[in-house]
Order: structure tokens, then C-alpha cells, then sequence
């Protein structure tokens, strides 16, 4: 029997946390293990998952085990109060899919955040409490455990570094230090969040002890309780009274009424790979699909990485596929979405013709096609048998619209501004979205979140796991994603020379490229300049943070590598 070879998995960091074991590092190489993996944006997450793993779980018991502890030590987007997905890949090859996306309170309603003169308006649908979604996170994680779980660790043992750190305390690190020191004045707005944040008036410094005793009797009763222990009880009332007292709309009926959906997930084949991806309401999965088959009649390796050709033909099929997006795409239990159409042969032939030779395209002249009949985080795990776990979870803004729930000490989200506001204006990540993302009470917000599982597909038909992929950063997700795979599979780089390499973004509007520093050469950026693109440095935090796993068949070894971005990763091998 084959064994499963090389894991990678990149993510935004820059410390890596070894637990003891045959795992090394180079400053050149990612790091290995022989029996399985775990990379996250905090080292104590990464731990808890290596701890399961080493425990006998398998990638979904540690993938749950992850996501409370981000909770507790990554608040900025680790969450109680968001919502996410997952992409699981059993050991037997069966791959499925959970959509734990929040909903719109049932009171939700189109123009709920217009202002007097019609406009969207930002303040409400991203710092108030009609920006805050229905909570999936604690269920989410919860039907992964129960639903795909090794069975061999209670609820209490997925959840007890979580409640163990909440209740305890940790150093926080850099990352988190600067975060609240820098989101202070807004953040300490709220008394709730002052109190946890800020004890005492004052702003957390490296080597204090940041302690969260509400946190811990919030994951105390969903260790007892289960999803109850969140969606019903003193918690739901907390979180309800909240709402009432200041103008929010979930209620009880609300939280009591949310439920995880199970997916088909989007697969589509790619040069011997096969790429599964979260269907709607991500928009993951088909968006990545749609470029990697507009792409796949070219030769990219010739064109050279991060050549004008490269760049140019990857920002024409964004392009494309953007606009598709933004036009199609939505929560299917309110809107007809012609999936299959938008990834069928004859469509995708059609739409690549559009793609202009030698010079840019114009996304103002670039509409969607006519088919027939931002924070954020992610992690992946791997476990000894070959299970494989692609995460991401979020919160939208980072520390979403900045409140924590009063005696319940989680922050909640502001996932209601990916909604389109007002159908036609951009939302926070400069996402234009039409009316099928509308807003609409009990409707799921449309997404970027696209974790990824992909497999080698052999001349027999069979598939053997390669990759798991992930990231986090809004609307440039889905191309951060897409750059690693291309990375990985056209340009022989190792899993963190694929992540750590420098990328780009294009998303229909605003019709720019965003570009890492030192993306392209200058050479490279006349050139496209000459052919008409509008190139726009970004800042230091990169075009996303991203995660992935690399597998393989001969070596029986996992590979890890990292990417530098916003505060902390770490992974864990054995």
C-alpha cells in the first residue's frame, strides 16, 4: 500500500513551535514530521492540536481542538462568535464539507443599512450590532468532532487547553500586544471589551498574563453541554440581551434555530490534480475553479514566475471569474446559482476568448458571463492515517465590530457588511456585489473563505492526497490560494518557498493589481504598465496569510512550511 508522502503546509508567520520529535528546520526548507501535523496562526493552538494528534485523534478531532483555542489566544479572528468552513478529506479518500457561515437575524432586511440618503452606510454594517451575524463557530466546530471525529476524546478533552488558557492565563504575544494597542481608542469604546482587554486602564505589554474568566465559563458550558451550551441557556441569554439593549436584532429564536449545513464539495480537475472546494455561500471553490480552468490550456511554466505574461494572464482570468462572483453568486437556499454551468467546458471556452492579448483588460467593459440552463484565519491539519482538515474561520473585520458579549467574553462578528448593503457599492474589502448577496433575514453572506483539499489523480482513476491549502485576508483569499497551488505545482518550489514566494491580486473592482512588495521586478512592472494595468503596492501584511499541506506517496514524511504576515504561526509535528 502506498503511503501518503509530502505534507506543506503554509501560513502567514514567522516562529515556528516544535514539539519533541524527528521534525527539523532550515532557513531555506520547510519543516517535516513522519506522522502528522498541525499549522495554525498561534503556537498554543498549534499545541492543542498536536496534543490530540498525539492523544490518538485523528485531523478532525485536533481540527476542533484548534478552533476553541484560537477562540481564547487569536481573539482578533480565532472566534465563538463568527462562523467558517471546513473541507475534510477521510483516510477511505471521501471528501466533505461543512458550512458553518453565520446568518442574518430573521429580522434582517435589504435596506437595513442605508442611510437617510440611500447610501450604504459603512458605521452601521461594520461597527454596530446590526453588523453581527448569527454565531456558527461553536457549531461548526462542534459537527466536526461529533461528525467526523475518531471517537476516542470526549468533548471535554477537545476543549480543555482552550478552557485551560482562558481560565489561566498566557503570555500573548506580539502580534495580539499590537494589535490592541493599535485598535485601543475602538476597541476600549466598548466597557465589555475594556474589561478584558484593558484591565485596569491599561494596554497589555509582551509578558503579561492575559486572563479571560468569562471566556472560560462560556467553553466550560459547551464542554458540559454541547452546542446547548452555546445556542440555549445563560449564554444564548446573554448574547440576546445584548442585542435587545443595544439595537442588534438576533434573538434566542435566532440561535436556537442555526444550524451547520453539509455540502457537496466543488471538485475540479486541473493537470492531474483535483481541487475540492467549498461550494456557496463561499465563493471559494468556484471562483478558484473557474481561474485554474481558464488557465489550464496555457503553459505557465514557460511564461516564468511572476513574469509580465504570468501576471497578465492570471489577473485576466481573476477578472473574469470575479465578475462572475459578484453577479452569480450568493447563499443557494435564497438564490438559483448556476454552478455547474459556471464551471462547464463550453462556458469557460467561451469566457477565455475574452482574455485580450498583449495588453489589460478593463473591468468597467468586463461583465459577467451569460452560463446556459476580512479577518480572518486558517489552519490545516494531517493525521497519522492520512486524514486530511483544511479550516478557515473568521470574524470578518479584525476583532469584528469590537464588542464582547458581557459575561460571556467572546467578541462578536460584523459579517453582515460582506452582504451586498446596497447592491452596486463596495463593501469593506472593496468587493462590488450584486443582488444576489442582498441582505435578506435567515440568508448566509456570500464569502471568500476557500479552504482546499487536493488530490493527485492517477492513470487508474484513483487519488492519493496532495495538498491542503487554505488563507486568510477577505477578497484576496481566493488568489492568495490559487498562487501557492500554481506555486506548488508548476514551479517546483518546496511548500515554503510556494507560500513565502511574493503575490499579487486582482478582483474585477477596483480594477488595480495589488502587488507585495518586491512582487515583480521593475522590469516586470513597466511592462505591464506599457500594456495598461494599474499596479498598487500593498502593505506589509501581504496580499493574504495562507496555510497549506503537502502530501505525497513515497516518503512518508509531512512538510511544513509558513508565510510572513500578521502576527504569530506556528506548526507542530511528530
Amino acid at each position: 500500500m502506498q503511503t501518503i508522502r509530502a505534507l506543506q503546509i503554509l501560513l502567514l508567520t514567522a516562529i515556528i513551535i516544535i514539539i519533541p520529535g524527528p521534525v527539523q528546520a532550515s532557513r531555506a526548507f520547510p519543516f517535516y514530521s513522519h506522522e502528522g501535523m498541525v499549522v495554525s496562526a498561534e503556537p498554543h493552538a498549534s499545541a492543542a492540536g498536536f496534543e490530540v494528534l498525539r492523544a490518538g485523534g485523528n485531523a478532525a478531532d485536533a481540527a476542533a481542538a484548534v478552533g476553541f483555542v484560537l477562540a481564547a489566544t487569536f481573539p482578533s479572528a480565532g472566534n465563538l462568535g463568527g462562523g467558517g468552513f471546513l473541507v475534510y478529506r477521510r483516510p477511505d479518500g471521501r471528501v466533505f464539507t461543512l458550512n458553518y457561515r453565520e446568518k442574518a437575524p430573521a429580522a434582517a432586511s435589504r435596506d437595513m443599512f442605508l442611510g437617510a440618503d440611500g447610501k450604504a452606510d459603512p458605521e452601521l454594517s461594520r461597527r454596530s450590532l446590526l453588523a453581527v451575524g448569527v454565531p456558527g463557530s461553536p457549531a461548526g466546530m462542534l459537527e466536526t468532532w461529533e461528525r467526523f471525529g475518531s471517537g476516542k476524546l470526549s468533548r471535554e478533552q477537545i476543549l480543555a487547553r482552550a478552557l485551560s488558557l482562558a481560565e489561566k492565563g498566557f503570555a500573548p504575544d506580539f502580534g495580539l500586544v499590537e494589535g490592541l494597542a493599535h485598535e485601543r481608542e475602538w476597541l476600549s469604546s466598548h466597557p465589555s471589551t475594556s474589561a478584558v482587554f484593558y484591565p485596569g486602564g491599561k494596554t497589555l505589554e509582551p509578558g503579561d498574563t492575559l486572563r479571560q474568566p468569562d471566556l472560560a465559563r462560556t467553553l466550560r458550558e459547551i464542554a458540559g453541554r454541547g452546542r446547548d451550551g452555546f445556542y440555549s441557556g445563560w449564554v444564548a441569554d446573554s448574547l440576546a440581551a445584548f442585542m435587545a439593549a443595544g439595537g442588534g436584532l438576533i434573538t434566542r429564536g435566532d440561535l436556537a434555530a442555526y444550524r451547520v449545513q453539509a455540502l457537496e464539495p466543488v471538485a475540479v480537475d486541473y493537470r492531474g490534480y483535483r481541487v475540492y472546494g467549498m461550494g456557496p455561500p463561499s465563493s471559494g471553490g468556484m471562483v478558484l475553479g473557474q481561474v485554474l480552468k481558464l488557465l489550464e490550456p496555457f503553459d505557465l511554466a514557460a511564461m516564468g514566475h511572476n513574469s509580465a505574461a504570468y501576471v497578465h494572464h492570471l489577473v485576466e482570468a481573476e477578472r473574469l471569474a470575479y465578475a462572475d462572483r459578484n453577479h452569480y453568486l450568493g447563499d443557494p437556499d435564497y438564490v438559483e446559482i448556476p454552478l455547474a454551468s459556471l464551471l462547464s467546458g463550453p462556458y469557460l471556452d467561451s469566457r477565455r476568448r475574452l482574455i485580450p492579448e498583449g495588453r489589460a483588460g478593463k473591468s468597467l467593459e468586463t461583465s459577467h458571463g451569460r452560463p446556459g440552463p476580512d479577518h480572518t484565519t486558517h489552519f490545516c491539519v494531517i493525521d497519522r492515517w492520512g486524514g486530511l482538515a483544511a479550516v478557515t474561520t473568521t470574524l470578518n473585520g479584525g476583532f469584528g465590530m469590537g464588542a464582547v458579549v458581557p459575561g460571556a467574553g467572546f467578541f462578536l462578528n460584523n459579517e453582515m457588511d460582506d452582504f451586498a448593503a446596497a447592491p452596486g457599492e463596495p463593501n469593506m474589502f472593496g468587493l462590488v456585489q450584486g443582488e444576489a448577496n442582498s441582505v435578506a433575514g435567515g440568508k448566509r453572506m456570500l464569502s471568500c473563505m476557500t479552504p482546499t483539499v487536493v488530490t493527485r489523480v492517477g492513470g487508474d482513476g484513483s487519488e492519493e492526497p496532495a495538498f491542503v491549502i487554505g488563507a486568510a485576508g477577505g477578497s484576496r483569499i481566493i488568489t492568495t490560494v490559487l498562487q501557492v497551488f500554481l506555486n506548488l505545482a508548476h514551479f517546483g518550489m518546496n511548500v515554503r518557498e510556494a507560500v513565502e514566494a511574493p503575490r499579487f491580486h486582482h478582483q474585477h473592482l477596483p480594477d488595480v493589481v495589488c502587488l507585495e512588495p518586491n512582487a515583480l521586478s521593475a522590469d516586470t512592472r513597466r511592462l505591464l504598465e506599457g500594456m495598461g494595468y494599474a499596479l498598487e503596492r500593498i502593505d506589509h501584511l501581504g496580499t493574504a496569510s495562507a496555510a497549506c499541506v503537502l502530501t505525497g506517496l513515497e516518503s512518508g514524511t509531512w512538510y511544513a512550511g509558513w508565510a510572513d504576515g500578521m502576527g504569530v504561526g506556528a506548526g507542530t509535528g511528530y
